[in-house]
């Protein structure tokens, strides 16, 4: 009999992914026969090109699109669809305008049939843990930018998941901002311990959040490259191996 491994909370395996579009007509293939293993309570950036599938492969994930061909496991069991064990974080907060902060964070518990009280007490304790204790009165047009993107990390943690989704979430925010957010998200995710997978246009955001940076190509025929980023945190952003990380990766895209 075969020997079956023990399984911890939040793994994934992706097993010969692969995934096409019709684009007038014709078929346009964004995902190649994609295996990779992602580690309980680990930290993967997906990085590329404009068209090289990281949005796609993050929605697969989430079980928002469905494959052509290939599986997704999360802790050995297939994904069909959307589950619990999964959140979402887009890279607009999509806040309900007419809830309050603590409105938006308890609504997603309130609609799985939370008793009202207990979803309003977890949510509080989410508000605080992202750093908005002060603000869980106020509407989604008195918040920053980046106070609603916080408001929107809170709501996803509510639910307990074990794996973290994120795509392109600090994006459209100014750049002290988001490298406050950079911060503190990775302090949150420390904190709750959960598997994160992270889909980023920033080279230094990938390198300073993530255990491994993965690479997808644009070219049809090159292969997907998992980059181990070993560095200690919390990470110097002008270290010389931070830097050398940046080059390499900046090497990977034919850049200098």
């Amino acid at each position: 009999m075969a020997e079956v491994r023990s399984l911890r909370r939040g793994e994934v395996a992706l097993r010969d992914l692969s995934k096409s579009f019709q684009i007038n007509g014709r078929p346009l293939s964004v995902l190649r026969n994609l295996n990779l293993d992602i580690r309980s309570g680990e930290c993967l950036a997906i990085v590329g090109a404009s068209g090289s599938g990281k949005t796609t492969l993050l929605r697969v994930l989430a079980g928002l699109e469905t494959a052509d061909a290939g599986r997704v496991l999360i802790d050995g069991r297939p994904v069909a669809g959307v589950g619990r064990e999964r959140a979402v974080i887009f890279q607009e907060p999509r806040l309900l305008p007419w809830l309050t902060v603590l409105g938006n964070v308890a609504f997603g518990l309130k609609v799985r049939g939370e008793d009202s009280g207990r979803a309003e007490q977890r949510a509080r304790h989410y508000i605080s843990l992202v750093g908005l204790a002060d603000f869980q009165d106020a509407y989604p047009k008195q918040l920053s930018g980046g106070m609603a993107q916080r408001v929107g990390l809170a709501r996803a943690l509510t639910v307990k998941p074990e794996i973290l989704l994120l795509d392109e979430p600090l994006g459209a925010l100014d750049a002290m901002t988001k490298l406050t957010m950079q911060q503190e998200l990775e302090r949150i995710w420390r904190e709750e311990n959960v598997t994160m997978v992270l889909v980023t246009h920033d080279l230094e955001e990938a390198i300073y959040l993530a255990d491994r940076v993965l690479i997808l190509p644009k070219q049809k025929d090159g292969a997907p490259r998992a980059i181990d980023i070993d560095l200690p945190r919390p990470r110097d952003r002008s270290g010389a191996r931070f830097v050398r990380y940046r080059q390499e990766l900046l090497r990977e895209f034919g850049l200098h």
